[in-house]
């Protein structure tokens, strides 16, 4: 935990305590989203974080917003129309100090709200990245872990040296993690393998560590699963990888028919209509050069970005 967390903890870790022990089943789910995204920080720390960031940041927008609107002066501009029930009336020498406290209550409400938010959705985003980080790299941890083990090394071995390896990403950080159970809490290698394929994002990883239990308490030949499970997984990668470029064919040719040809339509017929009706106020033209393209461009290249497998 950094100083920040430490903070927060210290003024809610008691009370986030008791409430866990009354709602531990409606906790459970982000419990075991921040242990598949290997956080380094506990569940109370983090829940108490949350907390503390949504009432401060909620309670700056709010005086935030209280006070640009008290010094504009935004609610002695809005009128009424028509009758209205005494109150208003009554009220109206007010407005200035009601709009602004109603614009300072919306301004809380939305930003507390949106950070709250943000803390909830954080740990399933970042199990999100584990689990393409991992399934990318992991035909490649496991032709490494198969030289290692056709050249005799015991397999609790094979997933220490793996883990000290960079280069596989975050197929390495779960073997460190299978690491510590063994080297540290003193677990067997197979019941390492179950805890950590437990909390892995990742359907590959798992599977693979659940066979990989399997053929040691079976005493079958360990080196010959790695060595299938190598060329599975590569072949699964190869599958994505032509199937990711027929999508981004389909895309490519979507933008050029939206957003090139489709919009150079548009630009052409304003023009002309603009031309027989004699009229010179090109907003439209504005909307679509200044408005349609880029958003257009930006949700597409989103798209692309979102659809590309790690490689």
């Amino acid at each position: 935990m950094n100083i920040y967390e430490r903070f927060c903890f210290n003024l809610l870790g008691e009370r986030i305590k008791a409430r866990i022990k009354s709602k531990r089943e409606a906790d459970s789910a982000l419990i075991n989203q921040m242990l598949s995204a290997r956080m380094r920080i506990s569940f109370e720390a983090y829940l108490a974080t949350a907390y503390i960031s949504a009432f401060a940041l909620g309670t700056l927008a709010a005086l935030a917003a209280g006070i640009v609107t008290f010094i504009l002066r935004l609610p002695l501009m809005i009128y009424g129309l028509g009758s209205l029930p005494d109150i208003f009336y009554d009220l109206s020498g007010y407005s200035l100090f009601i709009g602004s406290a109603i614009a300072a209550a919306f301004a809380f409400v939305i930003f507390a709200g949106l950070t709250w938010l943000g803390f909830m959705l954080y740990p399933s985003i970042r199990a999100g990245e584990r689990r393409r980080s991992i399934d990318a790299t992991l035909p490649y941890a496991i032709n490494y872990i198969t030289a290692m083990s056709a050249a005799g090394i015991p397999p609790a071995e094979v997933f220490r040296l793996l883990g000290e390896s960079e280069i596989y990403g975050e197929s390495a950080v779960e073997a460190r993690y299978l690491t510590r159970e063994v080297y540290i809490f003193g677990r067997d290698l197979l019941e390492a393998l179950r805890i950590v394929g437990q909390y892995t994002p990742s359907d590959r990883m798992r599977d693979f560590l659940q066979g990989a239990g399997a053929s040691i308490s079976s005493g079958s030949n360990l080196t010959g699963y790695f060595r299938n499970k190598s060329e599975q997984y590569a072949r699964e990668n190869r599958m994505e990888q032509k199937n990711f470029l027929e999508t981004l064919g389909l895309i490519s040719e979507s933008y050029v028919t939206a957003l090139v040809a489709g919009t150079l339509f548009l630009i052409i017929l304003q023009s002309i209509m603009s031309s027989i009706s004699g009229s010179g106020n090109p907003i439209f033209l504005y909307v679509v050069i200044y408005g349609i393209i880029p958003l257009g461009s930006l949700l597409f290249v989103i798209l692309i970005d979102a659809m590309t497998p790690e490689i």
